[in-house]
């Protein structure tokens, strides 16, 4: 069983800041962290791993070289090797150009480890929201994908999933090689131990590049973005609700209608 599992170091979220020129997140020299969704999907994957012998896990990202310390973490809960996709060449990328970068990365990587029979990604990143990546990665790869995993296993040639939905829960299998993302489950990942972590600091980080992939240079970076991003601004906090307390209850529901007739709400 050969594995893959997409990660994305991404700014703590107390110290985001925005380019003002470009109005994307400038990630250097800001405290980054593993994805959550990404630590849960590594930790199906491992799941996985324990339950078939001789699985092996590799890990992709794609950011600045400070990426290579979120790499590590991964490797030291569960992952065999780690790919760092990076150069100046891919910043500012949207959801389209990243995941035409992944993939093309994916197929470098397949010739190196051989073919990959799953993907796992976190549904989200929390520095995005958009929930696009891992299902435009399936998209380009022509794979077939489930989302919002809560559990994954592997019988034969096919992956059961546990599914998340807004019912409940739905069990669903799809045939390998497939791409899967996950949400957040009822477990959580596992603790590296100190020998697993010192293995995981001596690794080599394998770094790829621009020129390492068959890429087009008009489909990657802020040039490959269809998506712009116009304006970002800090919402406005939600006022808390009024609260009446005239003399008499009748006086307090003259003070209610007033209000409700001011908002034009009766």
């Amino acid at each position: 069983m050969n594995i893959l599992v997409c990660i994305k170091q991404v700014p703590d979220t107390a110290e985001i800041k925005i380019d003002p020129v470009t109005n994307t997140l400038i990630r250097a020299g800001v405290p980054s962290i593993v994805n959550p969704f990404d630590a849960y999907a590594l930790e199906i994957a491992a799941r996985i791993k324990d339950k078939n012998p001789g699985t092996k896990i590799s890990v992709l990202t794609m950011g600045p070289q400070q990426a290579t310390a979120a790499l590590k973490e991964c490797l030291a809960v569960g992952g065999d090797k780690a790919y760092l996709v990076s150069d100046r060449a891919f910043g500012g990328a949207d959801t389209l150009a990243t995941s035409y970068t992944l993939k093309n990365a994916i197929d470098k990587i397949e010739e190196l480890e051989g073919k990959f029979d799953l993907i796992f990604c976190g549904k989200q990143a929390i520095d995005g929201d958009t929930a696009q990546v891992g299902p435009e990665i399936a998209e380009h790869m022509n794979y077939p994908q489930i989302t919002y995993a809560v559990e994954a296993t592997v019988e034969g040639d096919e992956v059961l999933v546990k599914r998340e939905t807004g019912e409940g829960y739905e069990i669903l299998a799809a045939k390998l090689p497939c791409l899967v993302t996950v949400t957040k489950p009822s477990f959580n990942p596992r603790f590296p131990t100190i020998k697993s972590k010192m293995a995981a600091n001596r690794a080599v980080i394998t770094t790829l590049t621009a020129a390492d992939l068959p890429v087009e240079a008009e489909r990657i970076g802020l040039k490959g973005s269809p998506t712009k991003v116009k304006k970002t601004f800090t919402p406005p906090r939600k006022q808390g609700g009024v609260v009446i307390h005239e003399a008499t209850g009748e006086e307090s529901a003259k003070k209610l209608f007033e209000l409700l007739s001011a908002g034009n709400i009766i």
